[in-house]
């Protein structure tokens, strides 16, 4: 139960003012969103030298793209990037033991922020970097079970996307079992659909079968 604090002098229950409205865990989601606005790729690759991944290859400003235009490093740093994007704010939510509540909404906020990023013409990557960030700051068990699902479909099919999309569309399932908080819950259903939403251009060319495989010790070729 939520805490209050009463004005001085005045009869208890009138001015009650709960605790929660008072300090600043809800200012959280609008920084979530802030920090995830911050598009790595594009910065990496103006520090590199590099073209803007969004006039480029698959114009998407995320790891894999930038991997197509500057190489593994580039894309390990921007892949290494988006995830922080999505672990630090939630990270910081739990340490001012924000509730379910706030944890789910900054959470969803750097993912928008990654999608939708207001420093950037609101033109984003498509999120699963950002999106096992999240994951593991919220909890790390499903952070876990999250990779090693995308490691298996990567390994059987050798489609990142298809990886990937498996991976998140069992998410919810794992906070449902590993940590069954209503609101944390919601909020990977909603990341689900929006990065599902993202990936469509990557689900149409996995169902015509033009979608690129991952290339293990060769160069990537994928989409």
């Amino acid at each position: 139960m939520a805490s209050a604090v009463h004005c001085g002098g005045l009869t208890p229950g009138l001015f009650t003012i709960p605790m929660r409205v008072m300090n600043i865990d809800y200012l959280l989601i609008p920084a979530g969103y802030l920090f995830g606005s911050i598009s790595t790729a594009i910065i990496v690759c103006k520090l590199m030298g590099l073209p803007d991944p969004r006039t480029q290859g698959s114009r998407n400003p995320g790891a894999t793209n930038v991997a197509r235009i500057g190489g593994k490093k580039a894309a390990a740093l921007t892949l290494a990037g988006d995830m922080l994007k999505g672990l630090i704010p939630v990270l910081i939510a739990h340490a001012l033991q924000a509730d379910a509540m706030i944890l789910a909404g900054t959470a969803l906020a750097a993912f928008l922020g990654h999608l939708y990023p207001v420093f950037f013409g609101f033109q984003g990557g498509k999120g699963v970097a950002t999106a096992f960030g999240v994951v593991f700051g919220l909890h790390w068990p499903v952070g876990l079970l999250t990779t090693a699902v995308w490691l298996v479909m990567a390994v059987l099919f050798r489609y990142s996307s298809l990886a990937a999309l498996t991976a998140i569309l069992l998410t919810p399932a794992g906070f449902a079992w590993l940590w069954p908080e209503p609101p944390v819950i919601t909020a990977m259903v909603l990341m689900t659909l929006l990065l599902y939403w993202r990936h469509r251009s990557n689900i149409a060319n996995l169902l015509s079968g033009k979608e690129g495989r991952i290339s293990f010790g060769k160069k990537d070729r994928a989409g």
